[in-house]
């Protein structure tokens, strides 16, 4: 059936109609289905029309309304702008572009740092209104001013204590409460003070402005020494050195979203680099030391990562129900290398990317031997390092072990 009426998303504030447009007014009119929040159909006490509250499953509201739009014009209110975490990106998908009119109104996030008196254009806009907070920390490293949607079970308070958690304080907070409403409120607290508060609205945005603006953001690659993972851990050995960890990083191909399997994580320096890296992503990590896991925990804590969960076991048995992932890195396999890699490799997205480091000769012809065997496309190279370390007045070159780095794209073949 061919749809010849119209949908019209409409975006408004707490204070309901007054921040309506006549255009908007004037398709609210004209349309015979209203549909919104309750907070949003309260205004409209007097419309004659359908309405329908946004109440259950979204997409089964979505669905309802895709069959009255055959014969019906549909208006359906939001907060702010539609197109910005909001509902609009799924009704034009849903109806197509052609059939939608979106009428936007100022964001919340807009309103926000405009009542506070700074611009906006170069923050970085974070939704926490999902279940899990994971990566917040690790998104924030890389700014200065942030602003956040939150939700009432990630709510500023909570947020707060996370940060202290990780060591994050260096921030002006704000929280902006009921924002174009009769109770708008706007308070400034330091990250200790705002744990601390118990009186936040519902309804709030949270702007975080780092104390010291850009001076203290950090490298894209860290490329940390291993002495700043090396705390407790049983043997420096199981670091793996810094050149070696950005070589293998670099191979790894990641990008901000990517999932990473880390397998023989030991202190986690690997992890660590790559959930800076894949800061919208998420990293996986496993050690069958507990003492590793105990100090990779703690290195996460201390390197402010929050995208990573670290566990205890022996793959592959413990990697079996991980999410599928854009790179593995394989650091230790306590002699289950082929096992490892049968299920990496099987659970690896298309050109995901696999890269295995190496310095037993045993371990090399073992990794070897399989990528030629299963036919893929493999790089091998072989790393030989020397640092310069005091000698007298002098200085000279102390040689690492040289380590074997393969890295192995896994294409699809017809």
């Amino acid at each position: 059936m061919k749809r010849t009426k119209t949908v019209t998303i409409i975006g408004m504030s707490d204070d309901g109609c007054l921040s309506l447009t006549s255009k908007a007014m004037h398709a609210i009119s004209k349309g015979q289905v209203l549909a919104g929040g309750a907070q949003h159909l309260e205004f409209f006490a007097e419309f004659e029309g359908l309405k329908i509250p946004f109440q259950g499953k979204l997409p089964d509201v979505i669905d309802r309304l895709e069959e009255l739009s055959f014969e019906n014009n549909i208006v359906i209110l939001a907060s702010g702008d539609p197109m910005f975490y909001g509902v609009g990106g799924l009704i034009v998908k849903k109806f197509g572009l052609d059939h939608v009119d979106v009428i936007t109104h100022p964001s919340s996030i807009q309103i926000a740092f405009s009542r506070i008196g700074i611009t906006w254009h170069d923050a970085l806009i974070i939704s926490l209104q999902e279940p899990s907070r994971a990566g917040f920390i690790t998104k924030i490293q890389a700014s200065s001013k942030v602003g956040i949607l939150t939700d009432p079970e990630q709510s500023p308070q909570e947020l707060a204590k996370h940060m202290i958690t990780y060591n994050e304080t260096d921030w002006q907070a704000w929280v902006c409460e009921n924002l174009g409403g009769v109770d708008e409120r706007f308070r400034c607290f330091t990250i200790e003070e705002l744990s601390r508060v118990d009186d936040t609205a519902p309804l709030n945005v949270l702007i975080l402005l780092r104390k010291d603006g850009d001076k203290s953001l950090p490298p894209t690659i860290a490329n940390l020494h291993e002495d700043a993972f090396a705390k407790q851990i049983p043997h420096k050995g199981l670091i793996t050195k810094r050149e070696i960890r950005t070589l293998s990083i670099v191979s790894l191909g990641l990008n901000r979203k990517s999932v990473v399997w880390d397998i023989g994580t030991a202190a986690g320096s690997v992890a660590i680099e790559a959930a800076k890296i894949a800061f919208d992503g998420h990293v996986y990590a496993v050690d069958v030391a507990s003492e590793c896991i105990k100090v990779a925990r703690e290195n996460a804590i201390r390197h402010k990562v929050d995208n990573i969960d670290i566990v205890e076991g022996l793959a592959p048995v413990a990697i079996m129900d991980w999410p599928a992932p854009d790179a593995v890195f394989i650091g230790g396999s306590k002699g289950n290398m082929r096992e490892i890699l049968d299920v990496s490799l099987e659970k690896l997205t298309p050109y995901g990317r696999c890269v295995v480091t190496a310095i037993a000769v045993e371990t090399v012809q073992e990794t070897y031997q399989y990528f030629k065997d299963c036919g893929w496309d493999t790089e091998m190279i072989v790393v030989n390092i020397a640092r310069s370390v005091p000698l007298a007045q002098y200085h000279r070159y102390e040689a690492l072990s040289p380590i074997h780095i393969f890295t192995a794209i896994k294409v699809e073949r017809n």
